[in-house]
């Protein structure tokens, strides 16, 4: 749904929105990653100033809900390093292959994450681009591709290629090219987008790269992330913690940082605690299991997500959250199925597959059913 407005009304960690809830701020996380330091920070936040809870957002961002002292918020978020530009703090939204370097995939793509996010803090204009914006980098396993960012790349085996609404453009790069490219296609959006904040908003997408192929079917979306005991390929161990509908109680966050490793935060709202020897991996994951993680891939927590509903959202016709968490216990549950529920048409954080279910005030009807590849 495009929404037209002539000012970015997205979060920050500096511009906050006022929810129903009260003050709500979103930091960045390019390509997931945060340290052990930076979420007790977080958490720590959350705590002492917000709700006492953090939110893994579906671009593998986090928010605070409840914010009662917004500058000493900031504040804390840029002591921690998760502020590296206030002016361009919005558009960090860079979304990589959680697994990349660690198991799997035809590249290690952390370096071009990093890049790519000095890079869009170093273009001016870019400032301008809006915080709905964002990019995939995918190492060719196909995880974020399919998530339908407004640009990106996918590693192949020959070669990068350019992705434009999760659509393969045909346009092949070399490694070198792949953050110029990138910070290219930006700037050239920000040029002609007029009221659009989403490429997929403009009145022609195919102007942002005239010479692409804008034909090519979408590459298939994902819904789940990877969850479990992940070896990998240097001999240590990941764990894959999913988080039931993305809401992380402060308290556990603060256990899940005092395991002292490094973590990435998925789209799919899960957390990987990363570079564990198999003795660490398997104390953690005796601890932090009964605190509400999950570890099982076939958990029916990870067919369902919801956006935040009542009470947070003035826009929302029911807690949306309580009635996803309800809907697993249902008999006629299709376990097959990923339901995401939502408040409003809006359908916030919906993702690019599965049942989208929409509050009615006496119930829930289907907004969009759009079936898994």
């Amino acid at each position: 749904m495009a929404r037209e407005r002539d000012t970015d009304a997205c979060p920050g960690a500096l511009q906050v929105h006022q929810a129903a809830d009260g003050a709500l701020v979103r930091v960045r996380l390019p390509g997931g990653s945060i340290s052990a330091a930076q979420l007790a920070t977080l958490a720590g936040v959350a705590t002492e100033f917000g709700s006492g809870t953090l939110e893994l957002t579906a671009r593998g961002n986090v928010q605070v809900r409840g914010i009662t002292d917004v500058t000493a918020v900031a504040a804390a978020v840029a002591g921690a390093g998760l502020l590296p530009s206030p002016t361009h703090e919005r558009v960090r939204n860079i979304v990589g292959s959680p697994l990349s370097g660690r198991l799997g995939g035809e590249a290690d793509v952390r370096g071009w994450v990093s890049e790519l996010d000095a890079a869009i803090c170093a273009e001016s204009s870019l400032a301008e681009l809006g915080g709905r914006f964002w990019f995939a980098i995918d190492d060719g396993r196909g995880d974020v591709s399919g998530l339908g960012a407004d640009v990106g790349v996918h590693a192949l085996g020959d070669g990068v290629a350019m992705v434009v609404t999760g659509r393969d453009t045909g346009v092949r790069l070399t490694v070198d090219e792949v953050v110029p490219a990138l910070v290219a296609l930006a700037v050239r959006f920000v040029e002609i987008r007029g009221k659009a904040w989403r490429v997929s908003e403009l009145a022609d997408p195919a102007e942002l790269l005239p010479d692409a192929d804008m034909s090519a079917a979408p590459f298939p979306p994902v819904t789940k992330g990877p969850v479990g005991w992940i070896d990998q390929q240097d001999g240590r161990v990941a764990l894959g913690a999913a988080v039931p509908l993305g809401v992380l109680p402060a308290r556990v966050a603060e256990f899940l940082a005092a395991i002292e490793a490094p973590l990435v935060v998925t789209p799919w709202r899960s957390v990987l605690v990363c570079d564990l020897s198999e003795e660490v991996a398997d104390t953690a994951l005796r601890v932090l299991a009964p605190l509400g993680l999950v570890f099982d891939e076939n958990s029916p927590w990870l067919n369902v997500s919801a956006c935040t509903g009542s009470p947070g959202c003035a826009h929302s016709a029911a807690d949306v959250r309580a009635d996803a968490a309800l809907s697993l216990q249902a008999p006629d549950a299709d376990a097959a199925a990923h339901r995401h529920f939502v408040g409003c048409e809006r359908a916030c954080g919906s993702p690019p597959a599965g049942q989208v279910l929409v509050a009615t005030g006496q119930g829930y009807r289907l907004l969009r059913d759009q079936p898994l590849r």
